[in-house]
């Protein structure tokens, strides 16, 4: 393979098939079990940057034992103020500071959550050695782009003052045709990227030679809804359509819908339901009931599993463990040939 041949398709691959994992530190709804520990959630970026959704106690714990680095977080989004879902933050935030935490951290959630760190920082008279940046949520928020990510804030139904967000990866480079371009005489080299990343290209001979005459159209980027406990999930509907990955609890069976309404927590049927109405490609199920979790329990994990999938068909199913980690898929199939490049003819 020529040199240039070579480096694209390196350029591809940094590109397009960057990994981006979801790591859940726990699975149990409002108490730890013997088996799962209270909600928490990694989005793993393959550069190292790290954002945590959620932390409940034992978060710091359950990221050692998954071989993550809690000095790599810089975004902490957390959807709502039960303790199950925040009280280990403040011990992450020491942690964090112990493995020399220096650069910036961003924590968004709910009225309140800045309140809620600081008072604990100054009665406990712990100093981070890094700033805290806050963002309180009272409505639909737009955050700032992050690491090649759009990220919305939104409410949905719960007890409390509760958020589900809605990730969007930026627009990733169509394909690039390596064959057109040798046709059109342009010489390999950095000429290569600078068409794929969309730009026009002026050959040597003076000749203008526009992206579109050599690359695919851009390709959308993943798409990932995390919801906290909710009831409703309408709030985030209209921005969740489609997306690739949706992670929604499911505290309860189908049995269970007066409770689950009483304590506003989602029912498999509920979640299964939801992730119909939005044509989700994947669901991934959390926040287990310790009903379903224990060993003596009737149906288990399993029967939520079923009856989510009753609910949608067309949607991919999977239930979370402690500690297991989820690849978020690329939002369309890519070419076995090379994640970029492409012969003249080859599908798009």
């Amino acid at each position: 393979m020529p040199k240039w041949d070579l480096g694209i398709w390196l350029f591809a691959t940094v590109t397009s098939m960057a990994e981006v994992k979801i790591t859940f530190l726990g699975t149990s709804s409002g108490t730890p079990t013997r088996t799962r520990n209270v909600t928490g959630q990694v989005l793993s970026f393959d550069n190292g940057v790290m954002w945590l959704l959620d932390c409940g106690e034992a978060s710091q714990h359950q990221m050692m034992k998954a071989g993550l680095r809690a000095g790599r977080i810089e975004r902490i989004l957390i959807t709502h103020l039960h303790g199950d879902h925040c009280y280990g933050l403040p011990g992450m935030l020491s942690c964090m500071a112990i493995h020399e935490r220096r650069d910036p951290v961003e924590v968004v959630g709910p009225v309140g959550i800045r309140e809620m760190i600081e008072t604990i920082l100054r009665l406990s008279v712990s100093e981070l050695p890094f700033p805290l940046r806050f963002t309180e949520l009272s409505t639909d928020t737009t955050l700032e782009r992050m690491n090649g990510w759009d990220v919305s804030a939104h409410p949905i139904g719960h007890r409390i003052p509760c958020f589900g967000y809605n990730l969007r990866e930026t627009p990733r480079p169509g394909r690039f045709d390596l064959a057109k371009a040798k046709s059109l005489g342009i010489p390999e080299g950095p000429l290569f990227r600078q068409l794929q990343m969309g730009h026009a290209a002026q050959l040597p001979d003076g000749r203008i030679i526009a992206a579109q005459d050599v690359c695919d159209p851009p390709r959308p980027g993943r798409h990932v809804v995390l919801l906290g406990d909710t009831v409703d999930a309408a709030g985030i509907q209209h921005v969740a359509m489609n997306c690739d990955v949706l992670v929604r609890e499911v505290t309860y069976d189908a049995g269970h819908e007066v409770k689950a309404n009483q304590w506003g927590h989602s029912t498999s049927t509920m979640t299964g339901n939801f992730a119909a109405a939005i044509k989700a490609k994947q669901v991934v199920i959390t926040h287990f009931s310790s009903r379903y979790t224990d060993s003596d329990a009737d149906g288990g994990v399993a029967q939520l599993i079923r009856e989510t999938q009753a609910c949608c068909p067309g949607t991919q199913v999977h239930a979370a463990d402690d500690l297991w980690t989820f690849s978020v898929p690329f939002s369309q199939i890519e070419s076995h040939e090379s994640p970029e490049v492409r012969k003249s003819g080859s599908p798009a």
